[in-house]
């Protein structure tokens, strides 16, 4: 069997986005004349008028980025805009569907900013705003005729009518929006609907962040003090572990060098909501090799010492995961360049473990290593590790750390009382349907008044929430899936 092209490798076999991943691209008007220092520049312009939004935020797991896309670029997430200059990106979010919303508010602050740049977002669910506005929607409007409609223009919302473009493309809509702004505006009860969720934004991103105080080995509070973004790195390391990476933190190589012998500093370290709710609702055992923690009748200084240990071993194992790795070639994308292997018939049948595989299998990566694919991957991978080394490479001290004022945590008592806030969501929901059906018998009983006749425009307009049932339970299923933070207690103890 051969292989694929080192070209095509790099598309055909990239890692499959998440299901918690929001997708969004950026269209400039007048795409003929776009270049790539064009956009390099519109990138730079976006970022500095982000930055005052973004500077403090931790993010669940990357943060919110923009990379420039000309054509032809085969690994654009949206296969429609490959041949469009534009500017895209991705943002996985977790357990934290705040971070999705706050990059849907920094996507309208970006398109208030350039009133010429047409805006389009989606996620797993498809056109998720659309959801958001499911009681205000054309009847027409649904998941399937959604298809290349809906974008931010000029800090709204535009909907391609289905009436002048009855299957547009692409550049087809653009277009439109572009020249007919007053016929694509949605209506009013849509624009509500969405700037609603999103009206207290920036402070509800300020409110999603979590101060608490940890004791943790000095390379641990090194780390943290010159990069503190690595605390999301740590909790998802953390998190996800499985029993290969319990191995890391079992030895605690890196971050625990003296072992026993290694003394606790008390530092203050920033995270989101989630993130403090993935480490305090998960039991995990120090490794035998880390130092002494206060006894449990010491409640505060056992519970920051708790915290502290979940947090070194959460970047314990991250660190030794990606520098293996980074050196062995393996990594999503090499998961993903396996499987398809597995799935076109490449091993033949031969089971893991025989001679015959093995020598497959070597082939395989032999070939994975040659590919840019490959080098991407290594790079993406090895770079918190570079980083930490770097860090760890300069002159540090226990009392270096001591006598500092450390803050006192900030009140978790919102990790205990979510349910209100759900039942005030989903009394929300519930009140929106009510008026909805008042509204609807109301003109069911104005029909009856009348003698004969086809459908009023306005009635052929209404929308049906049956047309989206399926989408809307999601995204209910969605705001009420905050205790995802919370495993089972037999996770790996």
């Amino acid at each position: 069997m051969e292989f694929p092209s080192s070209s095509s490798s790099s598309s055909i076999f990239s890692p499959r986005p998440s299901d918690d991943t929001v997708f969004y691209a950026i269209y400039p008007d007048s795409p003929t004349a776009t270049t790539t220092v064009t956009l390099q520049s519109l990138h730079l312009k976006i970022l500095e008028t982000l930055s005052p939004f973004t500077q403090d935020y931790i993010w669940q797991h990357q943060p919110f980025a923009l990379s420039v896309s000309t054509p032809p670029n085969p690994s654009c997430p949206c296969p429609s805009s490959s041949h469009l200059p534009h500017l895209h990106g991705h943002l996985r979010f977790g357990d934290n569907l705040d971070d999705e919303w706050f990059a849907v508010f920094l996507l309208f602050q970006i398109s208030q900013r350039f009133p010429s740049l047409s805006i389009r977002l989606w996620d797993s669910d498809g056109d998720f705003l659309l959801i958001e506005a499911a009681f205000h929607l054309p009847r027409w409007l649904n998941p399937d005729s959604a298809h290349h409609r809906l974008f931010l223009r000029d800090g709204s919302l535009h909907i391609v009518p289905r009436n002048r473009l009855p299957n547009p493309s692409l550049i087809d809509s653009l277009n439109f929006i572009v020249n007919s702004p007053h016929e694509s505006l949605a209506s009013d009860g849509i624009q509500r609907a969405v700037r609603k969720r999103i009206s207290n934004y920036p402070e509800q991103a300020r409110k999603n962040m979590h101060r608490v105080r940890v004791r943790v080995p000095v390379s641990v509070a090194q780390v943290l003090k010159h990069e503190p973004r690595l605390i999301s790195l740590a909790v998802e390391g953390f998190y996800d572990r499985d029993i290969d990476t319990m191995k890391f933190a079992s030895r605690m190589e890196r971050f625990v060098e003296r072992g026993k012998a290694e003394e606790l500093v008390c530092v203050s370290v920033k995270m989101s909501r989630a993130m403090y709710a993935q480490l305090v609702q998960q039991r995990f055992q120090a490794p035998k090799c880390y130092p002494g923690m206060p006894a449990r009748s010491e409640k505060e200084g056992f519970a920051e010492a708790e915290l502290g240990m979940k947090i070194a071993c959460g970047l314990e194992m991250m660190y030794q995961q990606r520098k293996r790795d980074g050196v062995e070639g393996k990594g999503s994308s090499w998961e993903a360049f396996r499987k398809s292997l597995e799935s076109s018939g490449y091993f033949q049948g031969m089971l893991p473990g025989s001679s015959e595989y093995q020598r497959l299998m070597q082939s395989a990566q032999e070939y994975y290593r040659n590919t840019s694919l490959h080098s991407k991957a290594s790079d993406l991978l090895n770079a918190p590790v570079r980083r930490i080394d770097e860090i760890l490479a300069l002159p540090h001290l226990v009392d270096d750390f001591k006598d500092q004022e450390v803050p006192p945590s900030d009140d978790d008592s919102w990790l205990y009382g979510g349910e209100e806030e759900l039942n005030s969501v989903l009394m929300e929901r519930q009140k929106e349907m009510e008026l909805y059906d008042l509204k609807h018998k109301k003109k069911g009983k104005a029909k009856e008044g009348q003698d004969a006749g086809p459908s009023s425009a306005s009635n052929a307009d209404e929308f049906d929430p049956g047309d989206i049932a399926k989408t809307m339970q999601a995204f209910v299923h969605k705001l009420s899936s905050y205790k995802g933070a919370e495993a089972p207690e037999d996770r790996f103890v």
